[in-house]
């Protein structure tokens, strides 16, 4: 089952790929819950960047015995860079977040990361919205307002958690843009591992610097605490990653987008399920129109970010949602 027109350079059966797709969908979609887990007895940074320093450090292993060559002086900076972007500040404010506000409105939340990327890629290019991407825009913005406004039904929101995640998204939508340009090394694999180590060790750091290590006690982390950050080292950040960059071989582009707005609705729902998280009709109703949003604007691949755009550049505009695709197996901490 394969077009090659649409995406992928592997020969794969529809079972393959639907096991695949359907790994990503609950695996980073529930490494929300398990974030809210791991973080009740273990310090965030702590946490994040204990996950980001082993997953990374097995991946860099693995690669290197797989052939990948030695990366260079000028790798590794880039590595920090992105690491600081889409770790430290994304993967941090939303592992932070998560101790203000619940696991499923911190999916929501950063549902909205393709529509950042989409106001980034017009900043950058100067582009013209196409209409079904503005109609993207509109409605997921519209959405976000609706689920975080003051006075609305959605529950208790705290304020300063929602900011710590909108940050977290912006950070992600720009680190992953500018991972497209990053001087990398050729090995995907290499690559992500070097910014899991880099953004790992800067979490590290953070930890250090707002005293979590003075308030950390071995003998006080719990079962579930131990078993989630497990979870989310083998199956988020190795698990996962290996089936969402077979994926991106083997599916068509637009079906592996589809984890954008299928991860927010099972994080939502083993918030519910599993934590007892409430769920209002307001929040049913923000999160309808973020997803229809960000689902407009996958939706759009391919039909360019702008209008006439090939009539102005030989090359054709990137695609936002695509971009963000490429970088998405480095951030899979919160999926």
């Amino acid at each position: 089952m394969h077009d090659s027109s649409q995406g992928g350079t592997l020969r794969a059966s529809a079972l393959q790929v639907a096991v695949a797709l359907g790994a990503v969908y609950l695996i980073w979609g529930s490494t929300y819950l398990a974030i809210r887990f791991a973080i009740e007895t273990i310090p965030p940074f702590l946490m994040a960047s204990a996950r980001y320093l082993a997953a990374g450090g097995m991946l860099y292993v693995w690669s290197r015995l797989r052939g990948a060559p030695r990366p260079r002086l000028i790798h590794w900076r880039s590595a920090v860079l992105l690491g600081g972007l889409l770790l430290l500040l994304g993967n941090g404010g939303v592992v932070w977040a998560e101790q203000r506000v619940s696991s499923g409105l911190a999916a929501l939340l950063v549902s909205t990361e393709p529509l950042w990327i989409v106001l980034f890629v017009w900043m950058r290019d100067h582009g013209r919205p196409g209409g079904r991407v503005l109609a993207g825009l509109l409605l997921g913005f519209t959405g976000l307002v609706l689920l975080v406004r003051p006075g609305s039904s959605t529950g208790g929101i705290d304020l300063l958690g929602v900011a710590a995640v909108m940050v977290a998204s912006v950070s992600w939508a720009w680190g992953s843009l500018h991972g497209q340009r990053a001087k990398l090394p050729p090995s995907p694999l290499l690559g992500t591992a070097m910014q899991m180590v880099s953004g790992g060790g800067l979490l590290l750091l953070a930890s250090a610097i707002t005293g979590e290590p003075a308030r950390f006690h071995l003998a006080a982390v719990s079962a579930r605490s131990a078993l989630s950050l497990a979870y989310l080292i083998v199956f988020g950040a190795l698990i996962a990653f290996t089936a969402y960059v077979w994926l991106l071989k083997a599916a068509p582009p637009v079906l592996v987008s589809t984890y954008a707005y299928v991860n927010p609705l099972v994080a939502v729902f083993l918030g519910w399920a599993v934590a007892g998280e409430p769920i209002t009709r307001a929040t049913l109703i923000a999160a309808a129109v973020i997803l229809i949003g960000v689902a407009l604007i996958s939706s759009a691949q391919g039909r360019g970010t702008g209008k006439r755009a090939e009539e102005k550049k030989p090359v054709p505009e990137p695609e936002p949602v695509a971009a963000a695709e490429e970088l998405e197996a480095e951030v899979c901490a919160t999926r």
